[in-house]
């Protein structure tokens, strides 16, 4: 564990603590697995497993799909225990066909945080109940923060344990219009800002994880000072010799410049922000790839319409096949500029952190 970040509030939700108080964020597909959530739980750090195409289950018949990913699930999770004492949670996507068993299966490994994002995870109590799993919804307002805690309360008597608000400069798939991100526009500060006054009025006390963009210690102690509990990070920890994705794929972090980081219309129906390559550059011609489709794994996506399969595409930049795939990634990605070891980022992000303290004079 990190002793450095003993002099940073640590980030506590309900009976557990998270010290520095970093959440690190769930990429798929297959992107932040075991290896890396252990390795982020044994610096005090939350890690966090993605359960977007946990199971290789383009390889299987559509009828195996959710027992593929189940079972995946499962795995990772079991080995990411075996490997960390710490604190292990899992992100899952409401948009995702197989929600409701991915979720049940995170419960049944008792795992210690759920996070819900990319919809609305109005059900999400109902499959957690009687459980000391947390459960914490990624949002993009204040009103669909303000919606998901009436209808958890009114239906389940409930709150979340936790909320994180993801501003326009995360990567991946994004809950903006185009204009928006571009504009940056409400920036996250704003959110916050609105989140915090929401729960001030309504008398609530709930962690409030700020995210998209955040890259280092200064941007973590400079949102921790305007009322934030703690952060969630996830580009920077693809640049760690722990992440589970191929060495292309993080070659593609470093070789990365400002001019590199694009926005995609994904098949999904949102805005997507990836790495450029030939194969971003031919989609956005208008490149047509013709796929079969056998398990429909994101409730959004139309297959008879859909350009190209981006569970295929997301599975394939994993295995560093990105001459037919790309890379998501954040705002922030053309920054990362080499490899290090899981302990020593954070390590890193505690230094600067101090250091930010330093320089304001503080």
């Amino acid at each position: 564990m990190t002793d450095i970040g003993a002099n940073i509030r640590p980030l506590t939700i309900g009976n557990i603590k998270i010290n520095p108080p970093i959440i690190q964020g769930g990429m798929g597909v297959r992107v932040s697995r075991a290896r890396l959530a252990s390795a982020v739980a044994n610096e005090g750090c939350a890690g966090v497993i993605a359960t977007a195409g946990a199971g290789m289950f383009e390889d299987h018949p559509g009828n195996e799909f959710t027992s593929v990913n189940e079972i995946a699930l499962q795995n990772e999770i079991r080995t990411a225990r075996s490997l960390s004492k710490g604190i292990i949670g899992v992100n899952i996507m409401v948009a995702l066909s197989d929600y409701d068993s991915l979720v049940k299966t995170a419960v049944a490994e008792k795992v210690d945080l759920i996070i819900s994002g990319a919809g609305l995870p109005f059900h999400l109590p109902s499959l957690a109940a009687g459980t000391e799993t947390k459960l914490i919804p990624i949002v993009s307002s204040v009103r669909t923060y303000n919606i998901i805690c009436k209808r958890w309360e009114k239906q389940y008597n409930r709150l979340p344990d936790a909320v994180i608000i993801e501003g326009t400069k995360a990567g991946g798939h994004l809950g903006y219009s185009i204009e928006q991100i571009e504009k940056d526009e409400p920036n996250l500060e704003q959110i916050l800002a609105d989140v915090l006054a929401y729960q001030s009025e309504k008398g609530l006390t709930i962690p409030v994880i700020v995210a998209g963009g955040i890259f280092d210690g200064g941007q973590m102690r400079y949102f921790l000072e305007r009322g934030a509990s703690g952060v969630q990070m996830a580009t920077r920890f693809v640049c760690t010799h722990e992440c589970d994705v191929h060495p292309a794929f993080k070659q593609a972090y470093l070789d990365a410049t400002e001019e590199d980081i694009t926005l995609i219309k994904s098949p999904v129906g949102l805005p997507g922000r990836v790495i450029r390559n030939a194969f971003v550059e031919s989609i956005q011609k208008g490149l047509r790839v013709p796929f079969d489709c056998n398990y429909q794994c994101l409730k959004t996506c139309d297959p008879d319409t859909a350009p190209y399969c981006i569970a295929r595409v997301l599975a394939d930049a994993a295995e560093g096949k990105l001459e037919q795939a790309f890379a998501f990634a954040g705002a922030n990605v053309c920054r990362c500029n080499e490899i290090v070891s899981v302990k020593e980022l954070i390590e890193n992000i505690v230094r600067e952190y101090a250091a930010s303290h330093t320089a304001a004079g503080h």
